[in-house]
């Protein structure tokens, strides 16, 4: 190897401060030290990095697109020293957090850029779950922290974060809508209803359904599409399809009831982990707010 990492890091110190002098002084080295690590440098590549212009030290054409090329290298050399000062304070290198894929995104994603300005050093697992996931998950005791839909058979306690609002929507030219309303379930049973279940559910073949057709999607994305696309009808969460409510391309069923359902989010903390560290701490707080 020509060049040495520090040498690289000189060369940026020499640039950001403008001189030997100060690069040095950063680097609790003599100046004529600086001086010569970048003399080596130049020589051992063969090209000319730096040019004095007054007293100010800066980059040749050569230089900058070098150094350009070498900054993503070294600031994750920064980061990886910088996580290891904090690892050896104590800090955890991992959470593992389970999340219902209905729980809105736009709050999940600020929380979780919130928790990287604090604690850029740990890193989160976040696993994506449907329902009938969710027990076996807890039973296992694998995450630090659920963001989940509580069943009948789990046997523990947590803290309501909000509902998720589930409307049912049809494509605007869907016939549902050609019918008189209010619409009732008989006339619901004649289309076929857009599912959302997980992977297991899917295989089952006594599971109860409440239509003479129906199709069942995986994510929440698909059957969306599905609707959009006028395959069926389907209770879809409310968040995710605002703007297609907003534009008409997406309209709520005239039913004579239940055209909206809420379904409860929990969030439980994994109580096998005993007392909380600070990071588990903030993310639970965040969460909550």
């Amino acid at each position: 190897m020509k060049t040495t990492l520090e040498q690289w890091l000189l060369l940026q110190a020499v640039v950001e401060y403008g001189s030997f002098a100060r690069a040095a002084a950063v680097f609790h080295r003599s100046q004529s030290s600086v001086s010569y690590q970048m003399t080596l440098m130049q020589e051992r590549l063969g090209v000319s990095l730096l040019k004095v212009v007054g007293r100010k030290a800066e980059l040749t054409p050569v230089g900058q697109q070098l150094l350009a090329q070498a900054l993503p290298l070294l600031r994750g050399f920064q980061a990886l020293e910088n996580r290891a000062v904090a690892l050896r304070g104590g800090e955890r290198a991992r959470l593992d957090l389970v999340v219902d894929s209905i729980f809105p995104k736009l709050r999940l994603f600020t929380v979780l850029r919130q928790f990287q300005q604090i604690y850029p050093s740990t890193q989160i697992h976040l696993t994506e779950v449907l329902r009938s996931e969710r027990c076996a998950d807890l039973q296992q005791r694998q995450a630090d922290v659920y963001i989940i839909t509580p069943t009948d058979e789990r046997g523990v306690t947590g803290k309501l974060l909000l509902n998720v609002n589930f409307v049912a929507v049809v494509h605007h030219d869907h016939p549902l809508l050609k019918l008189p309303a209010p619409l009732c379930s008989s006339d619901l049973a004649r289309y076929p209803l857009i599912e959302i279940v997980s992977r297991d559910q899917q295989q089952l073949t006594d599971r109860q359904v409440a239509t003479a057709e129906n199709w069942t999607f995986t994510t929440i994305e698909a059957a969306i599409e599905a609707v959009i696309n006028g395959v069926g009808y389907g209770w879809l969460p409310e968040e995710r399809i605002q703007a297609q409510l907003i534009s008409g391309e997406l309209r709520l069923l005239p039913l004579l009831q239940g055209v909206q359902r809420a379904t409860p989010i929990y969030l439980y903390v994994n109580e096998a982990v005993g007392e909380l560290d600070e990071q588990t701490t903030l993310l639970v707080n965040l969460l909550q707010e």
